[in-house]
């Protein structure tokens, strides 16, 4: 599963933006501290959201701290400080992307999202599904998988945010993409493709279920 480190020491701003991602599918994590943020940093943590006014210490310092330590880790700045020379400083700082409060909620997500399809993937392994986006490779057990690249993305979304419901309208945005209008049996298609590849079976799915009037999980067992 995606995660997200929030860094926000305001109550009014952080507690709706925390409910907003998780419902988003992500696991989040919220800290108020400069301190927390590093030390939650190390964990595996897929990207984080930033403020630069903190009680502890200068969040840019914080950024610099997080860039010097993984030079992959997607940060995006979250602050009132709205002056050019402060977008400079924090994109110089090592921050991938800079957003002003206040700010749009769909417009942070799409921002998330691209940040996160941007960065290095990381291969993850559920049951006996492991999938190498780097390579852009998948194996069930010992057998590589012949899959076309949409059912690799579709596969790699699903294992990488296993044991959650994935919705359709994050799979249409995130693999076809945001100005994908058309019908979503194109969806149920690769679905349908990627099982027979997995030998799953669809009336009693192991590895990926079904979630109706919403989107589909891959069972983490």
């Amino acid at each position: 599963m995606t995660s997200i480190l929030i860094v926000e020491d305001d109550a009014a701003i952080a507690t709706p933006l925390v409910r907003a991602i998780e419902r988003e599918g992500f696991d989040v994590h919220h800290v108020t501290r400069g301190a927390d943020a590093l030390s939650a940093a190390r964990n595996d943590v897929d990207l984080v959201l930033l403020d630069l006014t903190l009680p502890d210490v200068d969040g840019l310092d914080v950024c610099r701290s997080m860039r010097d330590r993984d030079n992959w880790l997607p940060i995006v700045i979250l602050t009132a400080r709205s002056e050019e020379s402060d977008v400079v400083t924090g994109l110089d700082a090592g921050a991938d992307d800079y957003v002003t409060k206040p700010f749009r909620l769909a417009e942070l997500l799409a921002r998330m999202r691209v940040r996160l399809r941007l960065a290095t993937p990381r291969s993850a392994t559920v049951q006996d599904v492991r999938v190498d986006p780097t390579a852009h490779r998948a194996w069930q057990g010992d057998r590589e998988l012949e899959l076309t690249p949409k059912e690799f993305d579709l596969l790699a979304l699903l294992v990488t945010d296993a044991g959650r419901v994935v919705s359709r309208q994050r799979i249409m945005h995130d693999i076809w993409d945001e100005h994908y209008y058309g019908s979503t049996r194109t969806l149920d298609m690769h679905i349908s493709s990627l099982r027979k590849k997995l030998g799953d079976d669809s009336n009693h799915p192991r590895l990926i279920s079904t979630v109706r009037g919403v989107g589909f999980r891959f069972e983490t067992g």
